[in-house]
C-alpha cells in the first residue's frame, strides 16, 4: 500500500504544479528570461523532459516524505499537511533561494518556485497520511 500512496501523493504534487505554474506563467517566464513568441507562448522545441524529470522527482520527493512520516509517526491527515508544509517552506524553499541567489536571478523566481514547493510538499503531506 505504500507504493500506491506514493505514487497517488506524487502525481497529486506534480498537478498542483501544473495548475501553479498554469496560473504564474508569465510572471515565471519573465523572471526565468524566457523568450516569447507573438502568441505568448515560450519560443523553442517543446521538449518533454523537464515534465519526465518534475515526474521523477515528485516520485523521489513523495518516497522520501514517506519514510520521515513512518519513522517519525506522523499519520494524521493534519500532521501530513503541516508536515509537508514545513518540509517545503524550511527544507526546499531555502535550497531554491540558494539556486537563485548566486546567478543574481530576481527574487520574484524564488517566490513562485518557492511557493510551488511549499504548497506541493503539504498536498503530498496531506495525501500520503490519507492513504
Amino acid at each position: 500500500m505504500g507504493y500506491l500512496a506514493v505514487i497517488i501523493a506524487a502525481a497529486a504534487g506534480f498537478g498542483f504544479g501544473a495548475v501553479w505554474y498554469m496560473l504564474l506563467a508569465k510572471p515565471w517566464m519573465a523572471a526565468v528570461g524566457i523568450k516569447v513568441g507573438p502568441n505568448g507562448k515560450p519560443e523553442g522545441d517543446g521538449s518533454s523532459l523537464p515534465f519526465i524529470l518534475s515526474g521523477v522527482a515528485m516520485l523521489l520527493v513523495a518516497g522520501m516524505m514517506r519514510h520521515v512520516f513512518a519513522l517519525s509517526g506522523i499519520d494524521t491527515a493534519m500532521e501530513g499537511l503541516v508536515s509537508g508544509l514545513g518540509i517545503g517552506l524550511f527544507f526546499i524553499s531555502p535550497w531554491i533561494m540558494i539556486n537563485n541567489a548566486y546567478p543574481g536571478r530576481p527574487f520574484r523566481l524564488t517566490l513562485i518556485d518557492s511557493g510551488y514547493a511549499t504548497f506541493g510538499c503539504a498536498i503530498i503531506g496531506l495525501v500520503l497520511t490519507l492513504f
